[in-house]
């Protein structure tokens, strides 16, 4: 198996698809689903619905044409498949915190914190008497 690889690699085909944009342009586009992975871990106050929807739809539509297009590709379809599930996600955080009430519970938890940090400190204290 690797070395039916390592024979592809360094065949005119190869050399054909590594310069060609089939490779190179989702490489490039690989940028969008990175930054949203990386925005999963922001708060969900900054999201913003309406791009979160479009950036969404524009991966399911490419993922069509990634797998329509002859030949196939992989690699872009893949790009557009991981980018649709993270909007998605981002989605789903975004319609959580704005209309099902994770605002409010987020808010109930800031104002507990201080009570639960509190009553951790008074339970360290308590076993050393």
């Amino acid at each position: 198996m690797a070395s039916t690889f390592v024979h592809w690699l360094r065949s005119p085909a190869a050399r054909e698809y590594f310069f060609s944009t089939h490779f190179w342009g989702p490489v490039a586009n690989w940028g969008l689903p990175l930054a949203a992975l990386a925005d999963l871990q922001k708060d969900e106050e900054v999201i913003s619905g309406a791009m979160t929807t479009a950036l969404a739809s524009y991966s399911m539509v490419f993922m069509r044409f990634a797998w329509r297009v002859q030949p196939r590709n992989y690699l872009l379809f893949a790009c557009h498949a991981t980018n649709a599930a993270a909007q998605l996600t981002q989605e789903y955080r975004f319609v959580n915190y704005w209309y099902r009430g994770g605002k409010e519970e987020k808010e109930k938890a800031k104002l507990a914190a201080p009570k639960v940090l509190e009553a951790v400190k008074a339970a360290q204290v308590e076993p050393s008497k």
